[in-house]
C-alpha cells in the first residue's frame, strides 16, 4: 500500500509539472516555436494512473488488517 501511494504521489507531481509546462507553452512569445512534447497527454496519463494508485494505496491503508 505504501509503495502504491508513493508512486501515485510521484505521478501526480509529474502531472503538475506537465500542467505547468503546458501553461508555459501556451503563453510563449513566438507562436511558431512549438515544442515536440505532448504535455497534455503526459498530464492526463500521469494524473489518471497517479489518482488510481493513490486510491489503491489509501484503500490498502484504511482496510482492516
Amino acid at each position: 500500500a505504501t509503495i502504491c501511494t508513493l508512486w501515485g504521489g510521484a505521478l501526480l507531481l509529474i502531472a503538475l509539472a506537465a500542467m505547468w509546462a503546458e501553461a508555459r507553452r501556451t503563453k510563449r512569445k513566438r507562436i511558431d516555436s512549438v515544442g515536440w512534447m505532448p504535455w497534455t497527454k503526459v498530464f492526463f496519463v500521469c494524473a489518471l494512473v497517479g489518482i488510481t494508485l493513490l486510491g489503491m494505496g489509501l484503500h490498502g491503508w484504511l482496510a482492516p488488517a
